[in-house]
Order: C-alpha cells, then sequence, then structure tokens
C-alpha cells in the first residue's frame, strides 16, 4: 500500500513516498524568497506548489495512479479533536478561505484532495493539524471573559512521540499520563492525560515559552504600551509576537547548535541559553501540576533536542516530577503516512470535518 505524505511550509514543500510501514523516497521542495513573493496569498501558491510535486514524482518514476492515499498537513481550521480526517467539501472551503488564519499548511488537504482524484481509489486525509483541542473547560479560563485560551500546537508530533512511547512501554497510549514537550521553530508544552491534550501553551501566537523565533508570554501592560507607542503598526507587533521574537530578537539567530555553541565563551549568549531552559521547566512544571503530579513520564521532542548540553540541562529542572526520555528531532512526514495507513488499515476509522 503506497501512501504520499504532504508538508508544505513557508519556504519548502516536503514529500514522501510510504510503501506500508517502509519509506521509499523523500524530497525537500525549496522556494526562494523571490518565488513565494510573487504571490499574494497562500491559497495563490497552489498550482505552482503541485506543479513542483508532480515534476518531483515524475523524475522519480512515480505515478499518481500507484497511490492508495495521500495525507497532507492540516493546516488552521476550526478547533477539531485529535484524529484523521477524510478531506471534503467544508474543509477545503475553510482552507481555502483562511477562515481561521493563513499558513502555508493549509495548502496540505488542498494539494492532498486535487492529487488524489488522478488516482482511482486514492484517499485524501489530513492528521493531527495544529488545531487539535482537547483542553478542559478549566483550562481555556482566563483572568477576563474578553479573552480566552485557545489550543495550537504541534499535535502532530506531540501525539505521534507519545503513542510511540506507550507502544514501547506495551501500555495503551489512553492509560498514561505523559508531558509531551516540542523544542523546534515554536514551543509546546502539553499534557496528556489518558489520551487527551488537556491542556498546552498556545504555540503559535503568543503564550507560554519563548523560542527560537516566538516570543512567548510577555508581560500584558509593557506590551500593550509598545502597541500604543505609535512607534509600531500592527503586523510589526505581531512579528515580535512571532517570527521575529526569541532568540532571534535576543540574539539574531534561531539556530540553536549556534546558540548553544557560543553560549560555552559567549555570558550574553549563556544567559539567553539559560533562559530559555527555563522558561521550558516552568511550563513542564505547570503541566506537572495539570495532572496533580500522577506524570508517567515526560518526553522531549524537536530539532532542538539534538543538542545534548541544552537536555541535560532541562533534565536536571524536571526529573524529579517523573522520568525524562529524549526523542531529537522529528519525523512529521511518517507520521503523516502511519495515520493514513491506520485508516487503509482500518485499524482507525477517518473522522469527518
Amino acid at each position: 500500500m503506497k501512501i504520499l505524505s504532504i508538508n508544505p511550509g513557508s519556504t519548502s514543500t516536503k514529500i514522501a513516498l510510504y510503501n506500508n510501514r517502509d519509506e521509499v523516497f523523500s524530497k525537500t521542495l525549496r522556494h526562494s524568497a523571490e518565488e513565494i513573493a510573487k504571490y499574494r496569498s497562500v491559497i495563490e501558491q497552489y498550482e505552482f506548489r503541485k506543479k513542483m510535486i508532480l515534476e518531483a514524482l515524475k523524475e522519480n518514476g512515480i505515478e499518481i495512479a500507484e497511490l492508495s492515499a495521500i495525507v497532507g498537513r492540516g493546516g488552521l481550521l476550526k478547533p477539531i479533536p485529535s484524529g484523521v480526517y477524510e478531506v471534503n467539501d467544508n474543509m477545503v472551503a475553510d482552507l481555502r478561505s483562511a477562515s481561521y488564519g493563513e499558513h502555508a499548511s493549509n495548502l496540505g488537504g488542498i494539494l492532498a484532495r486535487e492529487l488524489a482524484k488522478d488516482a482511482k481509489g486514492c484517499r485524501a486525509f489530513i492528521a493531527d493539524p495544529v488545531v487539535v483541542d482537547e483542553l478542559s473547560d478549566i483550562a481555556r479560563i482566563t483572568g477576563h471573559p474578553l479573552f480566552k485560551r485557545i489550543s495550537i500546537f504541534h499535535a502532530l508530533n506531540q501525539k505521534a512521540i507519545a503513542k510511540m512511547y506507550a507502544a514501547f512501554k506495551g501500555v495503551p497510549y489512553e492509560s498514561l499520563n505523559l508531558i509531551v514537550v516540542h523544542l523546534g521553530g515554536g514551543v509546546s508544552v502539553g499534557a496528556h492525560y489518558k489520551g487527551q491534550v488537556i491542556d498546552v501553551n498556545n504555540a503559535l501566537n503568543g503564550d507560554g515559552p519563548f523560542s527560537p523565533e516566538r516570543s512567548g508570554t510577555l508581560p500584558a501592560l509593557q506590551l500593550a504600551d509598545m502597541c500604543f507607542s505609535g512607534k509600531y503598526s500592527f503586523d510589526e507587533v505581531k512579528k515580535i509576537i512571532s517570527g521575529k521574537g526569541g532568540t532571534v530578537a535576543h540574539l539574531g539567530t534561531n539556530n540553536f547548535a549556534e546558540i548553544e555553541d557560543k553560549a560555552q565563551s559567549d555570558p550574553h549568549f549563556k544567559l539567553i541559553s539559560d533562559a530559555f531552559v527555563y522558561n521550558v521547566a516552568k511550563e513542564i512544571g505547570a503541566m506537572a501540576v495539570v495532572m496533580k503530579g500522577k506524570v508517567d513520564a515526560i518526553l522531549i521532542t524537536g530539532g532542538i533536542a539534538h543538542g545534548t548540553h541544552l537536555m541535560e540541562q532541562l533534565s536536571d529542572y524536571v526529573r524529579f516530577i517523573a522520568p525524562v526520555k529524549i526523542y531529537p528531532g522529528e519525523d512529521e512526514m511518517a507520521a503523516l503516512a502511519m495515520n493514513g495507513l491506520a485508516v487503509m488499515e482500518g485499524k482507525e476509522k477517518a473522522k469527518i470535518y
């Protein structure tokens, strides 16, 4: 059974082909800033990206007609429970209109569906998009009724790692209490309580630890003062919160390998690196409180988890809570394919959007 994964990012589109559980082909299609700048919106990039995908498949002797399923990276949709969703008209309409926000991943479901039309019997899915919402009611409450906490996090990778750990332990994912930490361009720390992420920081637009490119939680009144200072436009403020915040703002780089290296000799780099670890550890502690201290394991994943010294620092802060397991990097392409395969093999039922 051949399954194609598609993951559109801001400057690339990743594709990978799996024959059942084995990867047989993968490629990252790079998009220059000049190419992307030609388009006024994400949806206008559709034909450009589709053409590149088809050319890459053809160059590698891969026929669309051979595919059983195509799984696209889920974009910004309405809040939905975790799972695999068959791409339908309602989903495509929301992705095309960017009703819930504009992001390159919005093209994932659209590309999957349109490409699947060229293969008889081929099905199109998305799996665990960033808007997966399993928050408890109490977790949504803020200090003012005009504001509420929302769930936007690295659901695909967090769920995949949690299920991998459960399989390693030989127990159902739904039987465990886990804290899963994704450390990448954004940072999300989720409380996985019996298979539900009942609390997690909004990793996209302003909540929790700072990250390589995002500012995380900021002092509210200072932020309000800045917004009304007349020095910044709305778009500039948005970039300060997400895109040009975090270590990019502090150190001019989002490369944690570079940060970890320079922290050995540069006091300012060390201070910011230490503060990053400190803030992530605090969020882990908060999620332990959410589960009343009953935590089976803390799982740390994402690109930054490759940093041995950083992971030792972080583990020193939190291992008193529960055993710490490190899963460096992320394999979202495999996670997409395996979710699709689970439906095709009848182990999971596709949900309706």
